[in-house]
Protein backbone atom coordinates (compact mmCIF):
# COMPACT_ATOMS: atom_id res chain seq x y z
CA UNK A 1 0.00 0.00 0.00
CA UNK A 2 1.55 3.31 -1.13
CA UNK A 3 0.67 6.62 0.53
CA UNK A 4 -0.76 7.86 3.81
CA UNK A 5 -3.72 6.12 5.43
CA UNK A 6 -6.81 8.28 5.20
CA UNK A 7 -7.54 7.62 8.87
CA UNK A 8 -4.07 7.83 10.47
CA UNK A 9 -5.53 7.72 13.95
CA UNK A 10 -7.19 4.35 13.43
CA UNK A 11 -5.67 1.20 14.85
CA UNK A 12 -5.74 -0.95 11.73
CA UNK A 13 -3.34 -3.35 10.09
CA UNK A 14 -2.65 -1.19 7.09
CA UNK A 15 -1.53 2.00 8.85
CA UNK A 16 1.10 3.43 6.51
CA UNK A 17 3.04 6.69 6.17
CA UNK A 18 5.24 8.25 3.47
CA UNK A 19 7.71 11.12 3.57
CA UNK A 20 8.27 13.69 0.87
CA UNK A 21 11.53 14.28 -0.98
CA UNK A 22 12.19 15.82 -4.39
CA UNK A 23 12.35 13.61 -7.44
CA UNK A 24 15.86 12.56 -8.38
CA UNK A 25 17.75 10.59 -10.99
CA UNK A 26 20.53 8.38 -9.69
CA UNK A 27 23.24 6.67 -11.75
CA UNK A 28 23.57 3.02 -10.82
CA UNK A 29 25.57 0.03 -11.88
CA UNK A 30 23.42 -2.27 -13.97
CA UNK A 31 24.38 -5.36 -11.99
CA UNK A 32 22.63 -4.01 -8.91
CA UNK A 33 19.38 -2.84 -10.36
CA UNK A 34 16.09 -4.57 -9.90
CA UNK A 35 12.84 -3.31 -8.15
CA UNK A 36 11.19 -0.50 -5.72
CA UNK A 37 7.87 1.00 -3.60
CA UNK A 38 7.32 2.47 -0.05
CA UNK A 39 5.18 2.40 3.13
CA UNK A 40 5.03 2.22 6.88
CA UNK A 41 2.87 -0.57 8.27
CA UNK A 42 1.56 -1.39 11.68
CA UNK A 43 0.48 -4.97 12.29
CA UNK A 44 -0.11 -5.87 8.65
CA UNK A 45 3.03 -5.48 6.56
CA UNK A 46 3.38 -5.35 2.80
CA UNK A 47 6.05 -7.67 1.45
CA UNK A 48 6.35 -8.75 -2.19
CA UNK A 49 6.31 -11.65 -3.87
CA UNK A 50 7.26 -15.31 -4.00
CA UNK A 51 6.11 -17.87 -6.53
CA UNK A 52 3.58 -20.54 -5.69
CA UNK A 53 5.07 -24.01 -5.74
CA UNK A 54 3.56 -26.73 -7.89
CA UNK A 55 -0.08 -25.65 -8.20
CA UNK A 56 -0.70 -22.93 -10.82
CA UNK A 57 -1.10 -19.67 -8.87
CA UNK A 58 -4.18 -18.49 -10.76
CA UNK A 59 -5.93 -21.75 -9.93
CA UNK A 60 -5.05 -21.29 -6.27
CA UNK A 61 -6.29 -17.69 -6.42
CA UNK A 62 -9.67 -18.72 -7.79
CA UNK A 63 -10.04 -21.56 -5.29
CA UNK A 64 -9.25 -19.42 -2.23
CA UNK A 65 -11.37 -16.39 -3.06
CA UNK A 66 -14.71 -16.60 -1.25
CA UNK A 67 -17.71 -14.31 -1.80
CA UNK A 68 -17.94 -11.30 0.47
CA UNK A 69 -20.71 -11.65 3.04
CA UNK A 70 -22.30 -8.32 3.89
CA UNK A 71 -25.22 -7.87 6.30
CA UNK A 72 -27.68 -7.23 3.47
CA UNK A 73 -26.23 -9.19 0.55
CA UNK A 74 -23.53 -11.48 -0.78
CA UNK A 75 -20.99 -10.07 -3.25
CA UNK A 76 -20.03 -12.75 -5.75
CA UNK A 77 -16.78 -13.15 -7.65
CA UNK A 78 -18.47 -12.19 -10.91
CA UNK A 79 -18.98 -8.67 -9.56
CA UNK A 80 -15.22 -7.97 -9.43
CA UNK A 81 -15.32 -6.91 -13.09
CA UNK A 82 -17.71 -4.12 -12.11
CA UNK A 83 -16.21 -3.26 -8.71
CA UNK A 84 -12.58 -3.19 -9.88
CA UNK A 85 -12.25 -2.96 -13.67
CA UNK A 86 -8.81 -3.41 -15.21
CA UNK A 87 -6.82 -0.18 -15.57
CA UNK A 88 -4.70 1.00 -18.50
CA UNK A 89 -2.13 2.62 -16.22
CA UNK A 90 0.39 3.33 -19.00
CA UNK A 91 -1.88 4.58 -21.76
CA UNK A 92 -0.65 7.85 -23.33
CA UNK A 93 -2.73 10.65 -24.83
CA UNK A 94 -1.67 13.17 -27.48
CA UNK A 95 -0.68 15.85 -24.95
CA UNK A 96 1.74 13.43 -23.28
CA UNK A 97 3.18 12.29 -26.59
CA UNK A 98 3.70 15.90 -27.65
CA UNK A 99 5.42 16.65 -24.34
CA UNK A 100 7.85 13.76 -24.83
CA UNK A 101 8.52 14.75 -28.45
CA UNK A 102 9.21 18.35 -27.46
CA UNK A 103 11.56 17.69 -24.56
CA UNK A 104 13.18 14.34 -25.34
CA UNK A 105 12.18 12.93 -28.69
CA UNK A 106 14.67 14.92 -30.77
CA UNK A 107 17.78 13.91 -28.80
CA UNK A 108 20.08 11.24 -30.22
CA UNK A 109 21.54 9.55 -27.15
CA UNK A 110 19.58 7.57 -24.59
CA UNK A 111 21.28 9.35 -21.70
CA UNK A 112 20.28 12.75 -23.05
CA UNK A 113 16.70 11.66 -23.61
CA UNK A 114 16.46 10.20 -20.12
CA UNK A 115 17.95 13.26 -18.41
CA UNK A 116 15.91 15.76 -20.40
CA UNK A 117 12.71 13.84 -19.87
CA UNK A 118 13.28 13.63 -16.13
CA UNK A 119 14.20 17.30 -15.74
CA UNK A 120 11.22 18.44 -17.82
CA UNK A 121 8.80 16.26 -15.82
CA UNK A 122 10.09 17.43 -12.44
CA UNK A 123 10.86 21.08 -13.27
CA UNK A 124 8.74 23.66 -11.44
CA UNK A 125 8.54 25.67 -14.66
CA UNK A 126 7.12 22.77 -16.69
CA UNK A 127 4.93 20.05 -15.16
CA UNK A 128 5.61 21.26 -11.62
CA UNK A 129 4.64 17.93 -10.05
CA UNK A 130 3.50 18.05 -6.45
CA UNK A 131 3.82 15.10 -4.09
CA UNK A 132 0.50 13.91 -2.70
CA UNK A 133 0.39 10.55 -0.92
CA UNK A 134 -3.28 10.12 -1.90
CA UNK A 135 -2.63 10.83 -5.60
CA UNK A 136 -3.26 7.39 -7.04
CA UNK A 137 -3.88 6.98 -10.71
CA UNK A 138 -2.76 6.24 -14.21
CA UNK A 139 -0.03 7.96 -16.21
CA UNK A 140 -2.62 10.24 -17.83
CA UNK A 141 -4.24 11.15 -14.52
CA UNK A 142 -0.87 11.99 -12.98
CA UNK A 143 0.21 14.07 -15.98
CA UNK A 144 -2.93 16.21 -16.13
CA UNK A 145 -3.52 16.44 -12.38
CA UNK A 146 0.06 17.49 -11.61
CA UNK A 147 0.17 15.61 -8.30
CA UNK A 148 1.61 12.15 -7.74
CA UNK A 149 2.46 9.56 -5.15
CA UNK A 150 5.22 7.00 -5.62
CA UNK A 151 3.21 4.64 -7.80
CA UNK A 152 1.43 7.18 -9.98
CA UNK A 153 4.77 8.93 -10.62
CA UNK A 154 6.19 5.56 -11.67
CA UNK A 155 3.21 4.97 -13.98
CA UNK A 156 3.73 8.32 -15.66
CA UNK A 157 7.52 8.08 -15.94
CA UNK A 158 7.47 4.51 -17.29
CA UNK A 159 4.91 5.45 -19.95
CA UNK A 160 6.71 8.61 -21.05
CA UNK A 161 10.17 7.03 -20.98
CA UNK A 162 8.97 4.19 -23.19
CA UNK A 163 7.49 6.77 -25.55
CA UNK A 164 11.02 8.25 -25.70
CA UNK A 165 12.27 4.78 -26.74
CA UNK A 166 13.91 4.08 -23.40
CA UNK A 167 13.92 0.75 -21.54
CA UNK A 168 11.97 1.79 -18.44
CA UNK A 169 10.66 -0.67 -15.86
CA UNK A 170 9.10 -0.57 -12.43
CA UNK A 171 11.39 -1.29 -9.51
CA UNK A 172 10.44 -2.53 -6.06
CA UNK A 173 12.59 -2.03 -2.97
CA UNK A 174 12.35 -3.68 0.41
CA UNK A 175 13.54 -1.48 3.26
CA UNK A 176 14.96 -2.50 6.61
CA UNK A 177 12.12 -2.90 9.10
CA UNK A 178 11.84 -0.89 12.29
CA UNK A 179 10.24 -2.12 15.49
CA UNK A 180 8.35 -0.15 18.12
CA UNK A 181 10.12 0.59 21.39
CA UNK A 182 8.53 -2.40 23.10
CA UNK A 183 9.17 -4.59 20.08
CA UNK A 184 5.73 -6.05 19.50
CA UNK A 185 5.12 -4.31 16.19
CA UNK A 186 7.23 -3.90 13.13
CA UNK A 187 7.19 -1.19 10.48
CA UNK A 188 8.38 -1.69 6.93
CA UNK A 189 8.86 0.98 4.30
CA UNK A 190 8.31 -0.15 0.75
CA UNK A 191 8.75 1.93 -2.34
CA UNK A 192 8.16 1.83 -6.09
CA UNK A 193 10.20 3.84 -8.55
CA UNK A 194 11.55 3.46 -12.09
CA UNK A 195 14.71 1.95 -13.55
CA UNK A 196 15.91 3.11 -16.95
CA UNK A 197 18.50 0.79 -18.49
CA UNK A 198 20.69 2.08 -21.31
CA UNK A 199 22.12 -0.08 -24.04
CA UNK A 200 25.68 0.67 -22.86
CA UNK A 201 24.96 -1.15 -19.59
CA UNK A 202 24.30 1.90 -17.42
CA UNK A 203 21.14 2.10 -15.35
CA UNK A 204 19.40 5.05 -13.73
CA UNK A 205 16.70 5.32 -11.10
CA UNK A 206 13.96 7.95 -11.36
CA UNK A 207 12.18 8.62 -8.07
CA UNK A 208 9.71 11.07 -6.60
CA UNK A 209 10.44 10.04 -3.00
CA UNK A 210 13.95 8.55 -2.75
CA UNK A 211 15.07 6.44 0.17
CA UNK A 212 18.32 6.61 2.10
CA UNK A 213 20.55 3.90 0.65
CA UNK A 214 21.34 2.65 4.16
CA UNK A 215 17.67 1.71 4.58
CA UNK A 216 17.42 -0.45 1.45
CA UNK A 217 17.70 -4.20 2.00
CA UNK A 218 16.87 -5.57 -1.46
CA UNK A 219 15.52 -4.57 -4.85
CA UNK A 220 13.96 -6.27 -7.84
CA UNK A 221 12.10 -5.43 -11.01
CA UNK A 222 8.36 -5.95 -11.15
CA UNK A 223 6.18 -6.35 -14.21
CA UNK A 224 3.51 -3.98 -15.47
CA UNK A 225 0.92 -6.49 -14.30
CA UNK A 226 2.38 -6.52 -10.77
CA UNK A 227 2.35 -2.72 -10.76
CA UNK A 228 -1.34 -2.78 -11.64
CA UNK A 229 -1.89 -5.20 -8.76
CA UNK A 230 -0.24 -2.67 -6.43
CA UNK A 231 -2.58 0.02 -7.74
CA UNK A 232 -5.65 -2.10 -6.97
CA UNK A 233 -4.24 -3.04 -3.56
CA UNK A 234 -3.82 0.64 -2.72
CA UNK A 235 -7.41 1.36 -3.72
CA UNK A 236 -8.56 -1.62 -1.66
CA UNK A 237 -6.83 -0.40 1.50
CA UNK A 238 -8.17 3.14 1.02
CA UNK A 239 -11.67 1.72 0.65
CA UNK A 240 -11.17 -0.47 3.72
CA UNK A 241 -10.15 2.59 5.77
CA UNK A 242 -13.47 4.15 4.71
CA UNK A 243 -15.33 0.92 5.57
CA UNK A 244 -16.42 0.49 1.95
CA UNK A 245 -16.15 -3.27 2.15
CA UNK A 246 -17.53 -4.18 -1.26
CA UNK A 247 -15.06 -1.86 -3.03
CA UNK A 248 -12.19 -2.98 -0.77
CA UNK A 249 -12.95 -6.64 -1.47
CA UNK A 250 -13.31 -6.09 -5.22
CA UNK A 251 -9.97 -4.32 -5.57
CA UNK A 252 -8.20 -6.75 -3.21
CA UNK A 253 -9.50 -9.66 -5.29
CA UNK A 254 -8.40 -7.95 -8.51
CA UNK A 255 -4.95 -7.49 -7.01
CA UNK A 256 -4.48 -11.17 -6.20
CA UNK A 257 -5.86 -12.14 -9.60
CA UNK A 258 -3.20 -9.98 -11.25
CA UNK A 259 -0.33 -11.06 -9.00
CA UNK A 260 -1.31 -14.28 -7.20
CA UNK A 261 2.25 -14.97 -6.06
CA UNK A 262 2.52 -11.79 -3.97
CA UNK A 263 2.02 -12.75 -0.34
CA UNK A 264 1.21 -9.26 0.91
CA UNK A 265 -1.79 -9.04 -1.42
CA UNK A 266 -3.27 -12.10 0.26
CA UNK A 267 -2.70 -10.48 3.65
CA UNK A 268 -4.65 -7.43 2.48
CA UNK A 269 -7.47 -9.64 1.18
CA UNK A 270 -7.49 -11.40 4.53
CA UNK A 271 -7.84 -8.05 6.27
CA UNK A 272 -11.02 -7.38 4.27
CA UNK A 273 -12.45 -10.76 5.23
CA UNK A 274 -11.58 -10.20 8.89
CA UNK A 275 -13.29 -6.81 8.99
CA UNK A 276 -16.37 -8.35 7.34
CA UNK A 277 -16.44 -11.02 10.05
CA UNK A 278 -15.43 -13.89 7.74
CA UNK A 279 -12.78 -15.23 10.05
CA UNK A 280 -12.29 -18.59 8.36
CA UNK A 281 -11.69 -16.89 5.01
CA UNK A 282 -9.29 -14.43 6.65
CA UNK A 283 -7.38 -17.31 8.20
CA UNK A 284 -7.08 -19.08 4.84
CA UNK A 285 -5.78 -15.91 3.18
CA UNK A 286 -3.12 -15.40 5.85
CA UNK A 287 -2.06 -19.05 5.75
CA UNK A 288 -1.79 -18.90 1.96
CA UNK A 289 0.39 -15.80 2.26
CA UNK A 290 2.71 -17.84 4.48
CA UNK A 291 2.77 -20.68 1.97
CA UNK A 292 3.99 -18.14 -0.58
CA UNK A 293 6.46 -16.53 1.82
CA UNK A 294 7.13 -18.38 5.10
CA UNK A 295 8.87 -15.26 6.44
CA UNK A 296 5.95 -12.87 5.85
CA UNK A 297 5.73 -11.22 9.26
CA UNK A 298 2.57 -9.39 8.25
CA UNK A 299 0.75 -12.71 7.84
CA UNK A 300 2.21 -13.94 11.15
CA UNK A 301 1.06 -10.83 12.98
CA UNK A 302 -2.40 -10.97 11.47
CA UNK A 303 -2.80 -14.62 12.35
CA UNK A 304 -1.77 -13.90 15.93
CA UNK A 305 -4.32 -11.06 16.10
CA UNK A 306 -7.06 -13.20 14.54
CA UNK A 307 -6.47 -16.17 16.86
CA UNK A 308 -6.39 -13.84 19.85
CA UNK A 309 -9.75 -12.39 18.80
CA UNK A 310 -11.20 -15.87 18.43
CA UNK A 311 -9.83 -17.10 21.76
CA UNK A 312 -7.68 -19.75 20.06
CA UNK A 313 -4.87 -19.07 22.50
CA UNK A 314 -2.65 -22.05 21.67
CA UNK A 315 -2.44 -20.96 18.03
CA UNK A 316 -2.11 -17.32 19.11
CA UNK A 317 0.89 -18.26 21.28
CA UNK A 318 2.44 -20.28 18.45
CA UNK A 319 2.42 -17.34 16.05
CA UNK A 320 3.67 -14.99 18.72
CA UNK A 321 6.62 -17.36 19.12
CA UNK A 322 7.17 -17.38 15.36
CA UNK A 323 7.21 -13.57 15.33
CA UNK A 324 9.79 -13.58 18.13
CA UNK A 325 11.89 -16.16 16.27
CA UNK A 326 11.71 -14.02 13.14
CA UNK A 327 12.93 -11.01 15.10
CA UNK A 328 15.84 -12.84 16.68
CA UNK A 329 17.05 -14.18 13.33
CA UNK A 330 16.53 -10.92 11.46
CA UNK A 331 19.72 -8.85 11.18
CA UNK A 332 17.74 -5.63 10.95
CA UNK A 333 16.04 -6.30 14.26
CA UNK A 334 19.46 -6.41 15.91
CA UNK A 335 20.49 -3.32 13.93
CA UNK A 336 17.37 -1.59 15.26
CA UNK A 337 18.35 -2.53 18.81
CA UNK A 338 21.80 -1.14 18.07
CA UNK A 339 20.26 2.09 16.82
CA UNK A 340 18.32 2.45 20.06
CA UNK A 341 21.51 1.93 22.08
CA UNK A 342 23.34 4.45 19.90
CA UNK A 343 20.61 7.05 20.48
CA UNK A 344 21.27 6.63 24.19
CA UNK A 345 25.04 6.96 23.71
CA UNK A 346 25.69 3.36 24.79
CA UNK A 347 28.19 2.52 22.05
CA UNK A 348 29.48 -0.77 23.56
CA UNK A 349 25.90 -2.08 23.64
CA UNK A 350 25.29 -0.74 20.12
CA UNK A 351 28.40 -2.58 18.94
CA UNK A 352 27.20 -5.86 20.45
CA UNK A 353 23.91 -5.61 18.59
CA UNK A 354 25.52 -4.57 15.30
CA UNK A 355 28.08 -7.36 15.42
CA UNK A 356 25.16 -9.76 15.76
CA UNK A 357 23.44 -8.03 12.83
CA UNK A 358 26.58 -8.35 10.70
CA UNK A 359 26.86 -12.06 11.55
CA UNK A 360 23.30 -12.57 10.25
CA UNK A 361 23.45 -10.06 7.41
CA UNK A 362 25.40 -12.00 4.77
CA UNK A 363 27.73 -9.21 3.79
CA UNK A 364 25.23 -6.34 3.86
CA UNK A 365 27.41 -3.32 3.12
CA UNK A 366 25.20 -0.95 5.10
CA UNK A 367 25.43 -3.06 8.25
CA UNK A 368 29.19 -3.29 7.85
CA UNK A 369 29.45 0.46 7.39
CA UNK A 370 27.27 1.23 10.42
CA UNK A 371 29.39 -1.13 12.53
CA UNK A 372 32.49 0.71 11.36
CA UNK A 373 30.93 3.99 12.49
CA UNK A 374 30.28 2.51 15.94
CA UNK A 375 33.94 1.48 16.17
CA UNK A 376 34.76 5.07 15.23
CA UNK A 377 32.60 6.36 18.09
CA UNK A 378 34.53 4.02 20.40
CA UNK A 379 37.81 5.46 19.00
CA UNK A 380 38.83 2.02 17.76
CA UNK A 381 40.07 3.36 14.45
CA UNK A 382 41.73 0.23 13.08
CA UNK A 383 38.51 -1.75 13.45
CA UNK A 384 36.54 1.18 12.04
CA UNK A 385 38.80 1.24 8.95
CA UNK A 386 38.52 -2.53 8.56
CA UNK A 387 34.71 -2.58 8.69
CA UNK A 388 34.31 0.41 6.38
CA UNK A 389 36.75 -1.20 3.93
CA UNK A 390 34.65 -4.37 4.03
CA UNK A 391 31.56 -2.25 3.39
CA UNK A 392 33.22 -0.78 0.30
CA UNK A 393 34.08 -4.29 -0.94
CA UNK A 394 30.44 -5.39 -0.59
CA UNK A 395 28.77 -2.21 -1.83
CA UNK A 396 27.39 -1.98 -5.34
CA UNK A 397 25.96 1.53 -5.61
CA UNK A 398 28.53 4.01 -6.87
CA UNK A 399 27.17 6.78 -4.65
CA UNK A 400 27.38 4.45 -1.67
CA UNK A 401 30.96 3.44 -2.46
CA UNK A 402 32.01 7.07 -2.83
CA UNK A 403 30.51 8.11 0.51
CA UNK A 404 32.14 5.14 2.26
CA UNK A 405 35.51 6.01 0.77
CA UNK A 406 35.24 9.60 1.96
CA UNK A 407 34.47 8.43 5.49
CA UNK A 408 37.28 5.86 5.36
CA UNK A 409 39.82 8.55 4.49
CA UNK A 410 38.55 10.68 7.38
CA UNK A 411 38.91 7.74 9.80
CA UNK A 412 42.44 7.06 8.58
CA UNK A 413 43.41 10.72 9.03
CA UNK A 414 42.04 10.75 12.57
CA UNK A 415 43.86 7.49 13.32
CA UNK A 416 47.17 8.93 12.12
CA UNK A 417 46.61 12.11 14.09
CA UNK A 418 46.16 10.07 17.26
CA UNK A 419 49.21 7.88 16.77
Amino acid sequence: YLGYPKSPGRSREDAIVNSVLPAQVYPRQSAVFDGYARRWLGIALVILCCACSSTPPNFVAQRLIAPLELPDRTVELEEVAFLAPRMELLEMDEDMKSFVAQYAGYLRTERQRMRNLHSSITSSSMLNLQYDPFAEGSAQEAFHRGSVNCLSFANMFVAMAREAKLDAQYQWVDVRPQWTRIGERVAVRLHVNVVVKLRNGEAYMADIDPLETRDITSTHLISDREAEALYHSNIAMDALSEEQLDSAWGHAVRAVQLSPGASHLWVNLGAVYRISGQHEEAEQSYLHALRLDPEDRSAMNNLAVLYGMLGRMEEHAYWQQQIERYQLTNPYYHAWLGDQAGEEGDWPKALTHYLRAVSLGSGDSRLLYATGLIYYELEEYEDASRLISEAIDHATLRTEINSYQIRLEAVKREHLAGV
